[in-house]
């Protein structure tokens, strides 16, 4: 392996969030604090607890997976599409790094960018809520999961975006009413049967659940189910990456 190469990618790539530090980490921690303060009072003051959980505490996990749902795929389109915008994309297919060095780069630096953030609100959740972690090791293994998986979700939709506007477009119209329907904000116990069972076809609802339970030892489904579906959608995303490298699809031409 070309660790050289895949450093390089790595460092270029990390450096760019340190150069756009608001846009990359203090907007989406304002905007996650926003959301404790509109949802915590205004919501928060009508349903007291949730499964036994304080309706601040318990949102706690489905906001933390909105923010590292939205920035992972973010940060790892942008990062590939901007090489191609620019035309430097050939430089790096040209150059000695085989595809998975590229991906391992690339998704690598987005989904460090994201389990930063997504440490960085959890510390920032605890000046508004008082927090319990029951599963430490649990809730890291799921917020490093889903940033490589969406990362790679991101990296995907970066190789067929060809203009900014569908950058955005995934994460605006699939990703976000998603993840809101997937139970970040309420338990989808709390819905009728019918939309109980629609709902678990949501994979959302197995991620907020999974990282939910590492939190508070409850969640909408089960630990198996939910690491089961992530690793599932983390695979999905490896083949499809794997075939267009393979079949050149929107690099080569």
């Amino acid at each position: 392996m070309n660790l050289y190469a895949v450093r390089a990618l790595y460092d270029y790539e990390m450096a760019r969030m340190r150069r756009t530090l608001v846009q990359s980490i203090i907007a989406p921690v304002i905007s996650t604090s926003l959301y404790f303060v509109v949802f915590g009072s205004a919501i928060g003051s009508r349903i007291t607890q949730v499964d036994g959980i304080s309706y601040g505490a318990f949102i706690v996990p489905g906001l933390i997976m909105l923010s590292l749902l939205t920035q992972s795929v973010s940060n790892a389109s942008f990062g590939i599409y901007f090489p191609k915008f620019v035309g430097t994309i050939y430089e790096l297919l040209s150059a000695p790094v085989s595809p998975f060095e590229a991906v391992l780069s690339y998704v690598g630096a987005a989904a460090t960018k994201s389990v930063i953030l997504g440490t960085i609100i959890l510390a920032t959740a605890a000046l508004f809520v008082h927090l319990q972690i029951h599963h430490p090791v649990w809730m890291l293994l799921f917020l490093v999961l889903t940033s490589v998986t969406f990362s790679l979700l991101g990296f995907i939709i970066g190789i067929w975006a060809d203009n900014f506007e569908k950058l955005s477009l995934v994460p605006m119209l699939i990703l976000t009413p998603l993840t809101f329907l997937g139970g970040s904000f309420y338990t989808i116990k709390m819905l009728p049967p019918v939309w109980q069972s629609i709902s678990l076809f949501n994979p959302v609802v197995y991620l907020v659940s999974g990282f939910r339970w590492s939190f508070y030892s409850s969640g909408d489904v089960s630990l198996a189910a939910s690491l089961g579906m992530t690793l599932l959608f983390m695979l999905l995303c490896l083949a499809v990456v794997y075939w267009i490298f393979r079949s050149g699809y929107r690099l080569k031409n």
